[in-house]
């Protein structure tokens, strides 16, 4: 028979092992399971275009379809993985835990091997294709299954907020560490930028042009740009593997909450309905749809504003670091300021905080120390963009288990979903800066000129890459100081588009790749996209916060709800 004193002790333990929670180790260890996504994300996100274009040196349509590919196959794999994880049974290492051990190796490798230049020329777009595809539905295996995770960290909210809290942290870190390692490595074999003459002359100097076009894309340098790529990705890869590793030890799955005696399992479709038809999810996730937009749209364009329009370009990697540094130190203050304040409250401040920084980077004239203070005061809106998301999202699936007793075990239901449309806000985005650019452009005159002088000697394989970036004219003339003579069927046996010999008036893109300088009219779209595009988001985005019902009170009732129906 248990005496008082003894049930008097053990009631005491229990009660003081609720209170202690969720250890610290545990949430860094779970934090460091967040790292893998962002530095994979980061690391492709700023280089995979110009390794593609530079590097593999495939043609624009090719790198494209490569591009948008990845991402709309990335956003479609989330829901499928997100049903799968919820139907998968539980094992004695829990249910997200083993997608998340499974899929590490094979992403490790498809990632590795997207950095890698085939041996074959034709089969080149065929194997980024697939192994970029490849290597997104592989991170989905493992990044939809950890975002769930954070339901099974703990059942009380404040230890699962703390737990974001720290998984924000180290996601940032892994951002600028992702940035960093390759840019720090791929820098160093980088060619330097082509001057390229006036857009609108209509006498094209070739000589000049060509011949950096040809000390760019040596065979030495371009070796060793895709050594410097393998050995970023290998660096990368061994992290991957080290922090999933970490994640395994440090986290214990919890078992699911234990549901009410009339649970029914429901089916996807049922599950799919009813997450449809729950309000608060639905609006918390069309305004970060568009705040995310807001903020992708403006870090896929940053670096070629202050490159081009700014004119910073051996500054912007520093920018770009000081912005995430920035970010990574401000998250704790915004974790208090949402423990203080309210979630809500946190959203307005946090994201309306950048507006005027948006808006001030494009009126000012170019100057270094106001583009860094610039830098550091949009970084804290970056953090609260982070972190506000992921913190609110467990208050509406329990909102969802409040309103609807009987359906239980949808998380990462809600988790992929969520993280399908931030994925194709990153698609939109990509498209939106593409298309931008693109639409920007002007026509040749009617009859173009190229002079060609003796020294230094330009070979007709030069001239023919130099001609691949223009569209010529119907008139086209050839002025060769002595040099034989070349005919448009001479150069249409090296590699010129066949566009450029039709006579067909082609217009030429304004954007061109590696150039040292951009035209007006591709400055003033990169403005637009980094001011009032994001801003016009974001007011949308806010506007559709007001409606959202979830406050401090409300959550408090849910938790107290949820109690009562696990009794």
């Amino acid at each position: 028979m248990i005496t008082l004193n003894e049930f008097m002790w053990t009631h005491s333990m229990n009660t003081m092992k609720e209170k202690r929670g969720v250890s610290v180790c545990s949430k860094v260890c779970f934090a460091i399971g967040g790292a893998p996504y962002q530095i994979t994300g980061s690391a492709l996100g700023f280089f995979l275009q110009i390794y593609l274009l530079d590097v593999v040196q495939l043609e624009p349509f090719y790198a494209s379809i490569i591009l948008f590919s990845g991402r709309v196959w990335d956003a479609v794999t989330d829901p499928t993985v997100g049903f799968l994880v919820s139907r998968s049974p539980r094992t004695r290492h829990g249910r997200m835990m083993p997608w998340i051990v499974l899929s590490t190796p094979f992403a490790v490798l498809s990632y590795f091997l997207i950095w890698v230049v085939p041996p074959v020329e034709k089969g080149k777009v065929v194997w980024y294709l697939f192994f970029y595809c490849m290597f997104q539905s592989l991170q989905t295996c493992f990044h939809v299954p950890y975002s769930a995770l954070t339901m099974f960290i703990s059942t009380e909210q404040k230890e699962r907020d703390s737990a974001t809290a720290y998984r924000m942290t180290i996601e940032v870190l892994g951002t600028v560490l992702g940035t960093a390692i390759q840019g720090q490595i791929v820098g160093g074999a980088n060619a330097p930028c082509i001057t390229h003459s006036n857009f609108s002359n209509e006498i094209y100097n070739v000589t000049q042009i060509s011949a950096a076009a040809a000390a760019n894309v040596s065979h030495v340098t371009l070796e060793d740009t895709k050594r410097a790529y393998m050995l970023a990705s290998g660096v990368i890869s061994i992290i991957y593997i080290l922090c999933a590793a970490v994640l395994f030890v440090g986290v214990r799955e919890q078992e699911a909450e234990r549901c009410v005696k009339e649970e029914r399992c429901l089916t996807f479709i049922e599950g799919l309905k009813l997450l449809q038809k729950h309000g608060p999810y639905v609006k918390l996730v069309m305004g970060f749809l568009f705040t995310s937009l807001a903020f992708m749209l403006m870090e896929g364009n940053f670096a070629l504003f202050l490159t081009y329009t700014l004119g910073l370009r051996d500054d912007f990697q520093n920018i770009l670091l000081v912005i995430m540094l920035s970010g990574t130190l401000t998250i704790p203050l915004w974790q208090l300021f949402l423990t203080r304040f309210g979630k809500k409250t946190a959203v307005y401040v946090g994201i309306l905080w950048a507006v005027p920084f948006m808006i001030l980077v494009v009126c000012i004239e170019s100057d270094l120390i106001v583009t860094y203070i610039v830098a550091v005061s949009s970084g804290a809106s970056v953090a609260a963009a982070f972190l506000l998301p992921w913190s609110m999202l467990p208050d509406a699936v329990d909102d969802y288990k409040v309103q609807n007793p009987k359906s239980q075990g949808h998380e990462a239901i809600f988790y992929s979903f969520y993280v399908f449309f931030t994925k194709f806000a990153s698609g939109v985005s990509l498209g939106i800066s593409t298309l931008s650019l693109h639409l920007q452009s002007v026509s040749l005159p009617a009859c173009l000129t190229l002079h060609l002088s003796h020294s230094p000697p330009v070979s007709l394989s030069t001239l023919s890459l130099h001609l691949q970036s223009v569209s010529l004219p119907a008139c086209l003339t050839l002025h060769l100081s002595h040099s034989p003579p070349v005919s448009r069927s001479t150069l249409s046996l090296h590699s010129v588009p066949p566009t450029c010999l039709t006579g067909h008036l082609q217009p030429l893109q304004c954007y061109v790749s590696r150039a040292c300088v951009q035209p007006k009219s591709v400055n003033l779209t990169l403005s637009l996209l980094v001011s009032a595009a994001p801003v016009s988001l974001i007011i949308l985005g806010l506007l559709i916060f007001r409606s959202y019902p979830i406050n401090e009170e409300r959550r408090r009732e849910n938790r107290i709800r949820l109690h009562a129906m696990l009794q």
